[in-house]
């Protein structure tokens, strides 16, 4: 490839290949590409059909995946069949600061409806820079000329890129994987020593924030109660936002409370890698329950016949099952909260909580559990694959390690 191809290629963003889960049984091949490179797309297409039972392992398969095919064949100017490791790691480097033709400075839908046919939005970019939602609530705009992947994104693309090239191995159709052949990880990757600390809400911001969600309940039950139950079930029961809603896998319903032979009340989930779990219901999220469940006019306790969606829509029939809606429910809680927090005169704690994600009740929910229940415990009603994953959320070590360091002086008196 010429030095002026290249940077022409780099001067202007290459459409979307994958619509979302719904279209991509319907996804073909793009005209522009060259018969191996649509031979790439089929075998991409097959891989990224194994992963539709979880929206949110999909869509980051998806993003890396295209991702290395727009380089490939924008960039490079190759099949996937050509790439060898000099390639992979010129991939690598592409995606840790993307030209700013390739960046975007917001989420933009990847297709678009044109005269009754889906096609790729003209809007759409393969990198998106952010900012933090503190940032971004002060007006402040994400820089683009500044961009440069995390440490975080560019292990998950190896990867992604490392089971994809796997999966064409398997299928002979490449003769060797390419990112198995990077031995030296390292200088893409910084390895970090100890665990990173989990992000999560302080315990007065947590009960600045359950005090507000009772209050708005209070307030007005009739938008609230359910914004009260959410939270507790994000909390109380370590739930992602994905096992709240409905989908094609799941939904989740009354009698998923249920009450075994011992009297003792278990919640049964399906989570990420659509795996079903039960998590002990606590005393407190047994009376959340009650609440939730007087409010709708209903018995105090479901019975195994109860199929009732657990999250109705507030109009009209049906399951709450849009995740983005759930989270401008929990996001309106925030807020309120960051507001009491501010006016309370704790505005350090009001500006850390800006930053706060639905994900964060999640954390906050184990990292205060794993102080009192047993440790394998938490791990099988959070749904952790390993006790390291757990052991991420204590933090005793480092507070007794800050407490050895505390009174260290500088200088003798």
């Amino acid at each position: 490839m010429s030095e002026m191809a290249k940077v022409a290629s780099m001067r202007r963003s290459p459409p979307a290949c994958f619509d979302t889960i719904e279209h991509l049984e319907d996804a073909t091949a793009p005209d522009y590409l060259t018969p191996a490179q649509r031979n790439d797309f089929d075998m991409a297409r097959e891989f990224l059909q194994a992963y539709t039972g979880s929206l949110g392992t999909f869509t980051s398969y998806r993003r890396d995946v295209e991702r290395l095919l727009l380089w490939t064949w924008f960039i490079a100017e190759k099949s996937l069949e050509e790439l060898k490791r000099g390639d992979i790691e010129d991939f690598i480097r592409f995606c840790q600061k993307p030209p700013r033709a390739w960046l975007g400075d917001h989420k933009t839908p990847r297709f678009h409806v044109v005269d009754g046919l889906r096609q790729p939005s003209p809007d759409w970019r393969p990198f998106v820079a952010t900012v933090s939602k503190s940032a971004h609530k002060k007006g402040q705009l994400p820089d683009k000329a500044h961009y440069l992947a995390s440490n975080s994104a560019i292990k998950q693309l190896l990867a992604i890129t490392g089971s994809f090239f796997q999966f064409l191995q398997l299928e002979e159709y490449t003769v060797a994987n390419p990112v198995a052949l990077i031995r030296q990880k390292s200088k893409f990757v910084q390895k970090r020593q100890g665990h990173t600390s989990v992000r999560r809400l302080s315990q007065q911001q947590w009960q600045t924030l359950i005090e507000t969600a009772e209050q708005m309940a209070e307030e007005q039950p009739q938008s609230h109660e359910r914004t009260l139950f959410i939270i507790s079930a994000l909390y109380g029961m370590y739930l992602r936002i994905s096992e709240l809603v409905a989908s094609e896998r799941w939904m989740p319903t009354m009698n998923d409370f249920h009450k075994d032979h011992n009297g003792l009340w278990w919640f049964t989930t399906v989570g990420k890698g659509n795996k079903e779990r039960q998590i002990a219901v606590s005393d407190t999220m047994l009376a959340a329950l009650k609440r939730w469940r007087k409010y709708q006019g209903l018995s105090a306790l479901p019975t195994p016949a109860d199929n009732t969606p657990l999250f109705p829509l507030h109009r009209g029939q049906g399951a709450l099952g849009n995740t983005t809606h759930v989270r401008n429910i929990v996001q309106g809680c925030f807020d309120r909260a960051i507001e009491r927090l501010a006016e309370q005169g704790h505005r350090d704690e009001a500006e850390a909580m800006m930053d706060a994600t639905v994900h964060w009740l999640r954390h906050t929910g184990i990292s205060e559990d794993v102080k009192t229940r047993p440790r394998e415990h938490v791990r099988d009603d959070a749904g952790h694959s390993s006790s390291a994953i757990t052991d991420r959320y204590v933090d005793v070590e480092l507070k007794e390690r800050h407490k050895s360091a505390k009174m260290k002086k500088i200088r003798s008196d």
